[in-house]
């Protein structure tokens, strides 16, 4: 299987006058299709490593491929454009939009590059609602939703585009047991279903120990990577 996200001698450093380092020559990839983990303790790099690999932040030295492309060389606006056509974000808050529905939040990053919504891009946000059990509180405003739906309406917003790669940083972080349960059942499903790549920031091992990949970073190192 084919290698969709490579990390090649990736170093972070911050700061000018005083630097930090991060991260500490990573050599990592994860093949398409692939359902990883990744832990650490807070301030272990695990966090701006997926940052890195999302384009949202880049490197101070090394080299970052998505699919054909590295990325650690484009300008902004062909970064926007991968973001937005490859990539699919889950944060741990859900930054939804509280002026509008939920099929309107989950539109939103197809709405971005273009003014109307074909039918078969509203169909496709039907059925995501549906995929994450939404469907009855579609036309609710994000601030009329609990939090396990407002989680789900931010995990169908990633997939809106169908990307390739969805990257999350602790999905469940604000979510009962229950919740989480429920919402891991569906990343799950979305991978099966659609081959779609997932790396996963989570501190619950429950998550982790259910993922076909872990990997675990210490003081900005990979310090164990274990395939199940």
């Amino acid at each position: 299987m084919a290698d969709i996200i490579r990390l090649k001698n990736i170093n972070k450093i911050y700061g000018e006058k005083i630097k930090t380092q991060v991260l500490f020559d990573i050599n990592l990839s994860f093949n398409e299709g692939s359902f990883n983990s990744i832990i650490g303790e807070s301030g272990s790099g695990k966090s701006t490593m997926l940052n890195i690999i999302g384009t949202l932040d880049k490197p101070s030295s090394g080299e970052v491929h998505i699919g054909e492309l590295r990325t650690d060389t484009l300008d902004k606006q062909a970064l926007a454009r991968l973001r937005n056509q490859t990539i699919g974000f889950i944060f741990q808050f859900h930054y939804l939009l509280p002026e509008f529905t939920a099929k309107e939040n989950i539109l939103m990053p197809y709405k971005i590059h273009n003014y109307t919504v074909p039918k078969d891009v509203d169909k496709w946000a039907d059925e995501l609602l549906e995929l994450v059990g939404l469907t009855k509180v579609s036309k609710n405003l994000a601030n009329d939703m609990s939090g396990g739906q407002q989680q789900r309406t931010a995990i169908a917003r990633a997939l809106i585009n169908r990307p390739r790669i969805i990257l999350a940083d602790e999905p469940t972080g604000n979510l009962d047991s229950d919740t989480t349960e429920n919402v891991y059942k569906i990343l799950r499903d979305i991978n099966e279903r659609f081959k779609t790549t997932f790396v996963i920031i989570t501190h619950d091992q429950r998550i982790a120990e259910k993922t076909d990949r872990i990997i675990e970073v210490k003081d900005g190192k990979i310090h164990l990577d274990v395939k199940r």
